[in-house]
């Protein structure tokens, strides 16, 4: 049977990745940089530009497998595996170590997730995981994605338990008043007995509501790739598909 979508046709590359197509061919040479056109047994039915295609039509239509596999003229059982394969080499790659002028910017997002070992029921009334998100406050690109963590938790402890501090200990890092105690800078607020704050305070405070907003800009531009409005996939999957629509973010945006 064959397939209807496929990256030898443009036309298909931009609706089901939402990269542009030179983007898209640095997704494609990324993969195979990191291994993913070895063989080893049996052949794939798709080359690599269409399997990662199909990993990326997953995680932006948030279609089943069932439903993409024929799209690619595959059985659901192939495209399980090319997910498998796939996921965890489009992730992005670990933070190195950020320049002396790098401000970061940390926040969460819940992503509704029917795994209950790893969700919980949270304040958005769905079974949710908890994903600790930090960017560069200049660039806007993803610079490291927590582990997912339950929608319950809140995120002064989902900074740490999600391993997203150690992406943040050589720059400053701004966060809002839900991350007291973490070391990161909150804003100013009045303490007992004070009726105002200082003139200092207020300015650090207008910095503040300036930039730490860029975060939130870029929930919204991920959950572009559907997969993170409402995610199936249990486990590891989960992370991976966090980690690697982070990277289809970062190349969409940076080009």
């Amino acid at each position: 049977m064959g397939g209807v979508i496929s990256a030898s046709y443009p036309m298909w590359i931009e609706p089901f990745s939402g990269l542009s197509e030179s983007q898209f061919r640095k997704l494609v040479a990324l993969v195979r940089r990191r291994g993913g056109d070895v063989q080893r047994g049996r052949p794939w039915r798709l080359c690599l530009e269409d399997r990662v295609l199909l990993v990326a039509t997953y995680w932006r239509t948030n279609l089943t497998l069932r439903q993409v596999a024929p799209l690619f003229g595959i059985s659901k059982s192939a495209a399980d595996r090319m997910l498998d394969h796939l996921a965890p080499l489009l992730a992005i790659s670990p933070a190195r170590r950020p320049r002396q002028d790098t401000v970061l910017i940390v926040d969460g997002t819940l992503v509704p997730n029917r795994d209950r070992t790893i969700a919980a029921s949270s304040k958005n009334y769905r079974c949710s995981t908890n994903h600790q998100v930090v960017v560069d406050a200049n660039s806007r690109l993803v610079v490291a994605f927590g582990l997912p963590l339950p929608g319950n938790r809140n995120d002064c402890r989902a900074f740490t338990e999600s391993g997203v501090d150690l992406a943040c200990r050589d720059a400053p890092v701004l966060a809002d008043g839900g991350y007291q105690g973490t070391g990161a800078l909150i804003p100013h607020r009045r303490r007992r007995g004070q009726d105002h704050l200082t003139p200092e305070q207020e300015a650090d405070n207008a910095v503040h509501r300036r930039a730490r907003p860029r975060v939130e800009h870029v929930f919204p531009r991920m959950k572009n790739w559907k997969v993170l409005r409402d995610c199936r996939l249990r486990g590891a999957g989960v992370h991976h598909s966090m980690m690697g629509v982070a990277r289809l973010h970062n190349l969409a945006l940076s080009g």
